[in-house]
């Protein structure tokens, strides 16, 4: 690599596992609720319903990895968003598919650091559940709870 005022050049280097987190959550969720409507980008109002949203909302070097490299390793979040409008039963579906998100993002590493039903402001008739998840993922991409 070239340098130019102290700066290494070339291509950045980011730790990346959104795709294989959503793939294997999303799986997890469809696998146990049919017809559940999942996707990787956030909505303000679902396609179909029940939905689930599973979105990388952050991902920073781990700091105290860090050597002369840059990114040793990353702390990574991820944001999931559960919806239902069911006229009855509908906060037992959104429970019960934050449940298995959540079982998911356990498995692989994660750690869930809030769990809030949050009131869907373009619709109030929708219940809906926020999660948030965060790991420390190294550079040959071992998982670590943070």
């Amino acid at each position: 690599m070239a340098m130019r005022g102290g700066m290494r050049q070339g291509v950045l280097q980011i730790i990346n596992i959104k795709n294989d987190v959503f793939s294997f959550v999303a799986q997890r969720v469809r696998e146990r609720h049919q017809g559940v409507f999942v996707t990787g980008a956030y909505t303000a109002t679902p396609a179909r319903f029940p939905a689930h949203t599973i979105t990388q909302i952050d991902n920073r070097v781990a700091t105290r990895y860090r050597t002369t490299k840059i990114e040793n390793a990353a702390i990574v979040a991820f944001e999931t968003q559960t919806y239902s409008n069911k006229a009855s039963g509908k906060e037992a579906e959104a429970e019960s598919i934050a449940a298995t998100s959540d079982e998911a993002f356990e498995e692989i590493g994660f750690t869930r650091t809030m769990y809030s039903v949050v009131p869907n402001l373009n619709d109030a008739t929708i219940y809906r559940i926020v999660c948030r998840y965060e790991a420390i993922v190294d550079k040959d991409l071992w998982i670590y709870q943070s």
